[in-house]
């Protein structure tokens, strides 16, 4: 995943004596989402990370689970998810499964009397509209239009909007958030065919140490139950760190394309994988150059995974009707492919300026009672001639 990197002061050697100028310990803290047994990142904390002083009633928070099983295509208009004041409560889970939940959140104000830990998931945060920072024990990640915030599972983090006018798409992976294994080389760089490279992703900078005493919430999410704990010392102590695991941006914008003479499949715009399901980036590039070619996508069957694309920017010749937001589910077990009249229309066409994020699951996703109170529900018989 990411490669090594350090801010801050660290020891000359890890687990050894790192003093402070009272002569007093830092407190070390290893921190990785796959044990002792993968990339991980060593913290130096003011103070031990341990120090809880009081707890608050669990809330559920579960999705709440309105169809398991279905056999027909999907659409949701994501923009008419109504704007929340608190970025929690603004965050609505629309598909789910074992593996992954998929999430939509307009929140209005930044997190200021909190922080939010989510135990189970990483977080893959993209930034449909908004700019801000998110604020870490690694320092700060600014973020604007186009962004993917990947935040491993585990970390403590504030975010802070500039405006009240924010959209957000968050997938919550249930198994770590990696970039693909083709794109890599056996030693971890990635390699010259991969989309993109190590200069494209964006680590915390700005290191600030709060060297506090008092009383700081923690909202932690795990099992689908969000729980309030109160520590006695700020969680943003760190002095310095370093390691491969720890949180970053990558911008859609710095996806570079892979083209062909004639259609390329989808897999060309993977992104990220886990172990159920991969995301992918569909940006700005030219058509096929093939001069027989035909740069809309062909009628695929969906025999393995649900696919749900999440419509950002720009034209897609394969859609009628496409929305700001708009989320499409079509689910394995039924081909589909262009509207009608999309594929005569694309013959000529030299490029595309679409937007898109892609996620394809290799297990069935559920819909959510919320997801159902934002269905197009003609969408199913939008193929008809």
């Amino acid at each position: 995943m990411p490669h090594y990197h350090t801010l801050g002061q660290i020891p000359h050697k890890r687990h050894t004596q790192f003093r402070k100028p009272d002569g007093g310990l830092y407190s070390e803290q290893l921190f990785s989402t796959e044990g002792f047994s993968n990339d991980y990142s060593l913290l130096y904390h003011c103070h031990p990370p341990t120090q809880i002083i009081k707890t608050e009633p669990q809330v559920d928070v579960s999705p709440q689970v309105a169809e398991e099983k279905m056999l027909k295509h999907r659409s949701l208009e994501g923009f008419k998810v109504p704007p929340a004041d608190d970025y929690l409560e603004s965050r609505i889970p629309v598909l789910v499964n074992n593996d992954c939940h998929i999430v939509l959140a307009a929140p209005r104000k930044s997190t200021t009397d909190y922080f939010f830990k989510n135990t189970d998931a990483d977080e893959m945060i993209f930034v449909h509209e908004g700019s801000g920072k998110v604020c870490t024990p690694y320092g700060q990640l600014p973020f604007s239009y186009g962004d993917y915030i990947v935040l491993p599972r585990g970390t403590i983090y504030q975010i802070h909007f500039d405006t009240p006018d924010n959209r957000l798409f968050i997938v919550e992976s249930f198994s770590p958030l990696r970039f693909p294994k083709r794109y890599l080389s056996k030693y971890g760089q990635l390699m010259e065919h991969s989309p993109y490279c190590e200069r494209d992703i964006r680590p915390p900078q700005d290191l600030e140490t709060f060297d506090q005493a008092g009383d700081f919430l923690i909202r932690a999410k795990k099992q689908g139950m969000l729980y309030g704990l109160h520590y006695g010392t700020h969680p943003f102590d760190v002095i310095g760190w370093d390691g491969c695991c720890y949180p970053y941006i990558f911008s859609i914008h710095d996806f570079e394309p892979i083209t062909g003479r004639v259609h390329m499949p989808p897999p060309i715009h993977q992104t990220f994988e886990a172990e159920a399901f991969v995301v992918c980036s569909f940006v700005p590039r030219m058509y096929d150059y093939h001069p027989q070619g035909i740069p809309a996508p062909y009628n695929h069957s969906n025999i393995d995974s649900d696919e749900v694309l999440y419509y950002v920017d720009g034209e897609f010749m394969s859609r009628k009707h496409v929305t700001k937001g708009m989320i499409t589910l079509h689910p394995a077990g039924i081909p589909h492919g262009p509207h009608p009249g999309a594929v005569e229309k694309s013959i000529g066409a030299k490029e595309t300026k679409e937007l898109a994020v892609m996620v394809d699951t290799f297990r069935p996703l559920k819909l959510t009672k919320q997801a159902l109170a934002i269905e197009n529900q003609d969408y199913v018989m939008s193929w008809a001639e």
